[in-house]
């Protein structure tokens, strides 16, 4: 009872490190969800992204699982609350990419302040445009960030140079990293007095549709909007409004909301969102050449140690 499957595509260091310490390790990419089924079954340890589901009936159909492990940071594709009520540890790696989603919000942010991208197609079309694309700097702007975990506190680190105001509204955080200068406020207060509003929370019943015309309207200034979280964090359809308006002065996205997380494409592009003034990326955020070590080295480390540690189930 020590075989452990690896279901996508990730850094070797992650199967190098289990059989290190003696897992029988197979990799298998390219699953789905009956025949992971088949495929975990004595499994010990299960490594997922977000291809296949594991829900209720998944977790039923393999008993030898003690881990799930998830190369990443979102958890949304697993039932954890059921995993974990069956003694089944729920591990994830956000410490590998927080780094790399800090540096890309930071230059999605510099892109629209600075009309970085409508500049360029501009010039490739032979314009040359100064004053219309006058920016902006950061450094004048304050910057409230929605979610100070890994990613959020990743992002106001590197703000740290700017000489910009940050401040931070968490409703769940009880651990303040002192490391970073900034500012915990109420909601309500960054909605007074941010200029640019940056979301890194997970995706869940809270947080879907978090920014829709409700949040936008109790903005007290135009502001510019980042998301590198999850696609249906942001009501596409409010946030369209909002530019149109004016009331949302730019976007940068690396995610949509219409973004299929299992095939890992996009349905469909809302046409309307495309003649606004945003930034789109192609949910990279998190996707640099270190982050891939990084994600499959945390994650392998939490892995050895869950399967070496008896379940306390006096956390949950």
């Amino acid at each position: 009872m020590n075989s452990i499957l690896i279901s996508d595509r990730t850094h070797p260091v992650l199967a190098e490190r289990l059989q290190e310490v003696g897992f029988d390790v197979r990799v298998e990419p390219d699953h789905d969800y009956a025949s992971l089924i088949q495929a975990a079954q004595g499994c010990v340890a299960l490594v997922v992204r977000s291809k296949v589901i594991i829900d209720r009936a998944f977790i039923d159909s393999v008993p030898s699982l003690r881990c799930i492990g998830r190369v990443g940071a979102g958890m949304e594709t697993i039932d954890v609350d059921y995993a974990e009520s069956k003694g089944i540890r729920c591990l994830n790696s956000p410490e590998g990419n927080r780094d790399a989603v800090g540096e890309h919000a930071v230059g999605l942010l510099l892109a629209l302040l600075n009309n970085i991208a409508r500049a360029d197609a501009e010039v490739r079309q032979g314009l040359w445009r100064r004053e219309a694309n006058r920016g902006r700097e950061l450094g004048n702007l304050t910057v409230g960030i929605i979610g100070f975990g890994n990613m959020g506190c990743a992002f106001a680190r590197r703000l740290s140079g700017f000489g910009c105001r940050v401040i931070y509204y968490d409703k769940y955080l009880t651990e303040i990293d002192t490391r970073t200068l900034v500012e915990r406020v109420s909601l309500e207060t960054l909605q007074r007095e941010a200029d640019v509003v940056s979301f890194h929370v997970p995706l869940n019943d809270e947080t879907r549709h978090y920014l829709d015309a409700s949040f936008i309207a109790a903005m007290q200034k135009p502001f510019y909007l980042l998301n590198t979280s999850r696609g249906a964090v942001v009501d596409t359809g409010a946030l369209v409004q909002g530019l149109e308006s004016g009331k949302v002065l730019g976007a940068g996205l690396d995610v949509l909301e219409n973004e299929n997380m299992q095939s890992d494409s996009l349905v469909a592009l809302n046409p309307e969102l495309l003649t606004q003034n945003a930034v789109f990326t192609p949910h990279v955020a998190g996707w640099t050449v270190e982050s891939k070590y990084k994600l499959a080295a945390v994650l392998a480390d939490k892995i050895i140690n869950a399967l070496n540690t008896p379940y306390d189930s006096s956390r949950q």
